[in-house]
């Protein structure tokens, strides 16, 4: 499976640095490996601020918590590829 082929969601809020360095690995894998990954604001939706909002920014990968914090580069990056 090629990295496109997998669906890559990074949540986020307004005014979080660590949301802000997660933005700039997403934009280094993804310039790297062409996946193609989607920012959204979990304080838009009370079900994700729920869920997700004390652990922002996470991962998605394919619909499933991938991670937390920090973007596990080597990780995500491995997990792509597969």
């Amino acid at each position: 499976m090629a990295a496109t082929d997998h669906a890559v969601t990074l949540l986020t809020r307004v005014g979080c640095h660590l949301c802000d360095d997660a933005k700039d690995v997403m934009k280094r894998i993804s310039t790297e490996t062409g996946v193609v990954w989607n920012e959204v604001d979990v304080d838009a939706d009370p079900e994700l601020a729920y869920e997700y909002g004390d652990r922002v920014p996470v991962v998605l990968l394919d619909g499933k918590e991938h991670g937390f914090w920090r973007v596990e580069e080597s990780r995500l990056r491995r997990d792509l590829a597969r």
